[in-house]
């Protein structure tokens, strides 16, 4: 069995109620779930949360939720990876095999299903631990410094003040998107970030982290900008 697992507490602080809080028309949460169906890899694709609210709004997009995540697992200090092996283990203590799991976020309204197609096939033509969303830096990192205070700055690694941009290597980040991985590699806790994990890289204009009003604010404006160039509004 295929399942994806959608961690979605309730809990959000910086954007109140921001799972199912209306982002270009749907609940937030409506987009993962939908490209999650569109993908058609999963035979299950089960939101995992804390609240009841959330999980009424994840059937009605057609996503299970079959439990209620216990508050010991719903904090501000949760890693994603217990959250997704609490799933992984319920899932499997009902009589399923569970063979790939994917852990989408519920705050990705960008997510592309052949994204997630091709993740699906790097995980299983390569055998890795993982493969998950990448992007790339818009600026080489091996530049970045630090404010001191209202004068002066501080470069991380001095020693590339004078090496020329194109001789820097290109940096990437995590996109937040999604993250393919066996049972074994989210229940022993295996590092997403090593030489056993398949990166999917994403253009920079369908990655947006959103975390604070002015990240949701330019996600919709991104938002209509490419749905607009697609013909689809």
């Amino acid at each position: 069995m295929r399942i994806a697992i959608i961690p979605a507490r309730g809990g959000s602080k910086r954007i109140p109620r921001k799972n199912i809080k209306e982002f270009c028309g749907k609940p937030m949460i409506a987009w993962s779930i939908e490209a999650a169906r569109l993908s058609q890899c999963f035979d299950r694709i089960i939101v995992s949360t804390d609240d009841r609210e959330i999980a009424r709004v994840a059937k009605q997009y057609g996503a299970e939720s079959p439990f209620i995540r216990p508050s010991n697992l719903s904090d501000d200090y949760t890693p994603v990876g217990a959250v997704v092996d609490h799933a992984i283990k319920l899932i499997a203590s009902q009589g399923y095999v569970v063979d790939e799991v994917c852990c989408i976020y519920a705050t990705a309204p960008f997510i592309n299903a052949s994204d997630l197609i091709l993740g699906l096939e790097k995980l299983n033509i390569f055998d890795c631990d993982y493969s998950f969303s990448v992007c790339s830096y818009p600026f080489p990192i091996q530049r970045a410094f630090s404010i001191l205070g209202d004068v002066g700055v501080r470069m991380f690694d001095p020693k590339q003040f004078e090496t020329r941009s194109q001789d820097l290597k290109e940096s990437y980040h995590d996109a937040g998107q999604f993250y393919w991985g066996y049972p074994k590699s989210w229940s022993k806790g295996v590092t997403m970030f090593s030489d056993r994990s398949a990166p999917v890289v994403l253009p920079r204009y369908r990655v947006q982290d959103i975390d604070t009003i002015e990240d949701w604010k330019r996600a919709e404006v991104l938002f209509k900008v490419i749905n607009s160039m697609n013909g689809e509004v």
